[in-house]
């Protein structure tokens, strides 16, 4: 069975740093490109951040450039978001999902599994 566990989520004030970690079980980790996810209240998901099944290749947001990193460790089965810099409006729950199909990473609809999601909460 696959599973996907997100952690690492809080309340944080604006310039503050978190890293959220997934977990990752019941597959060939290292096989798949892997993508966090996050949706804010009455926000369609958005796409965040890509990471290639060899780690080498990284997709990120406008939004989040520079400010987050991706990352994984395949020895581990677990996908990192090392998120700096937080403002306001990147409170929102994030999700790790395992990429199931071919298309753009940043789709929703290319993703088969989802973890169930860690809330990340910037408030002064």
């Amino acid at each position: 069975e696959v599973q996907l566990v997100e952690s690492g989520g809080g309340l944080v004030q604006p310039g503050g740093s978190l890293r959220l970690s997934c977990a990752a079980s019941g597959f060939t980790f290292s096989s798949y490109g892997m993508t966090w996810f996050r949706q804010a209240p009455g926000k369609e998901r958005e796409g965040v951040a890509y990471v290639n099944s060899g780690g080498v290749i990284t997709g990120y947001a406008d939004s989040v450039k520079g400010r987050f990193a991706i990352s994984r460790d395949n020895a581990k089965n677990t996908v990192y978001l090392q998120m700096n810099g937080l403002q306001l409006e990147d409170t929102a729950m994030y999700y790790c999902a395992r990429k199931g199909s071919a298309g753009y990473w940043y789709r929703p609809d290319n993703y088969n599994y989802w973890g169930q999601g860690t809330q990340v909460t910037v408030s002064s």
